[in-house]
Order: structure tokens, then sequence, then C-alpha cells
């Protein structure tokens, strides 16, 4: 039997990855965006342990720029922290170049901690809940943050304002009962109001809460190509 997961060791976008999956059908919510909404954990998860770091930019937004002599170990985190460390990068650039490819890399890495399996062949696999538990978990405790109003760690609230971001908490009901109490709840953690204390819980907000504006931007877009083109 695998041994539980430090929570330490696990990145925001397998936790994000994790939790948009779907049991009953073992597919993932939000398909059209997940690539812009993965990259924005993999930001957020950058910024919270110090490898980026925001700048001014143009209108009151924000660039991303890495911090020199902290490229992360993890290797899909290493992997965006070199394409940022080229220069500095607008959020919404950011997101693009690095969802195109962290996808399929956090979706190797659940399978290999038995949070999720692969049935079939490659190339025609089908993915199925894994025996670990952990997605449950997960979902309690976005649960306890969005309807028993507990005071969310920085990661769990970094993890409602993407779900928040992108759209995809209705998706959750009736596991995450989508009424008014939670809409107001999951809007104020996604306006970036966590209550952090720390010089780098401060960071973590300001770089999740331009990420986010971001991530919405690009399912609208999204919704609007497949509607209209």
């Amino acid at each position: 039997m695998r041994g539980a997961v430090n929570a330490v060791d696990v990145t925001l976008a397998e936790d994000l990855l994790l939790l948009l999956f779907r049991p009953g059908s073992g597919s993932f919510t939000g398909e059209t965006t997940l690539g812009h909404v993965l990259a924005g954990a993999v930001l957020a998860d950058l910024a919270h342990g110090g490898h980026v770091r925001p700048l001014p930019g143009w209108g009151g937004s924000i660039r991303v720029e890495a911090v020199a002599g902290r490229r992360p170990a993890d290797e899909i985190l290493s992997s965006a922290w070199d394409q940022i460390a080229a220069g500095p990068r607008g959020a919404q650039a950011a997101l693009a170049v690095i969802g195109s490819t962290v996808r399929a890399a956090v979706l190797d890495r659940l399978v290999r901690r038995g949070d999720l399996r692969r049935c079939g062949r490659a190339g025609a696999f089908v993915v199925r809940p894994g025996g670990s538990g952990r997605r449950g978990r997960l979902v309690a405790e976005v649960r306890a943050v969005l309807v028993d109003g507990a005071d969310p760690q920085p990661r769990a609230a970094a993890l409602v304002a993407l779900l928040s971001g992108s759209g995809t908490l209705p998706q959750f009901d009736p596991e995450i009962p989508w009424t008014p109490p939670v809409v107001a709840r999951a809007q104020t953690l996604q306006r970036g109001n966590w209550g952090a204390a720390t010089t780098a819980d401060a960071i973590a907000r300001t770089v999740t809460e331009a990420i986010v504006g971001n991530v919405a931007v690009a399912g609208w877009t999204v919704w609007r190509e497949r509607r209209f083109y």
C-alpha cells in the first residue's frame, strides 16, 4: 500500500487537476481551459516559494519575473521557472507558455502517485480513480473553506481562487453546494482577500489574484471562439 503523501511534496497543480477529475466519467471539469488553469496553479506555487515575483505592468497589470538563484527542485515548477527566466512575462503570456505542456506532466505524476490510473494503451487510454483517496480529502478541504467558513491556509485559498476564477466551482455541486454564501465566499478569496500575514503569502496572493483574472479572460476567449467560429 502506498504511504500518505506529504502535502509539501505535492504541487498545487496536482491538487487542482485531481480536484477537477470527474470519477464518474473519467473526464476533467473545464477541459477547454485546463492548461491555463493548471499554469495558474504552477505560477501560484512559484510565487509562494519565492521563485518568482510580480513586477508592475502597463495599466495596473503585473508581469512575472523569475528570482535569480531561486530555481525550484521540482521538475514541473523548474520547467515553468526556466520559461520565465528568459525574461519577465505578462500574466497571460506566462499562462500560455506554461499551459502548453503542463497538463501531461501533472497527469503523469498523479498516475505515478496512485491518485489516478490509466486504463488501455498509450494514446488510447482512459483515466480512472486511483486508490489513494486523496481527491476526497481535497474536496473536503475546499468544502470546509467554502461551506463551513474555515480560515484557509494560502494553499487552500489559492485553490479556491483558481477554481472560482476558472468558473468550475458550480460543477462540484452537490459535493460542494452552489449556494449564495458559497458564491460570496469564493469570490472573496478570488479577489485576493486571504488575510495573509507573511511576505511570501502576500506575494503569492498578488500573483494569484492577477493570474486568476487572466484565467477568467482565457475561459471567456475560448468560449467565444467555440460559440461564434
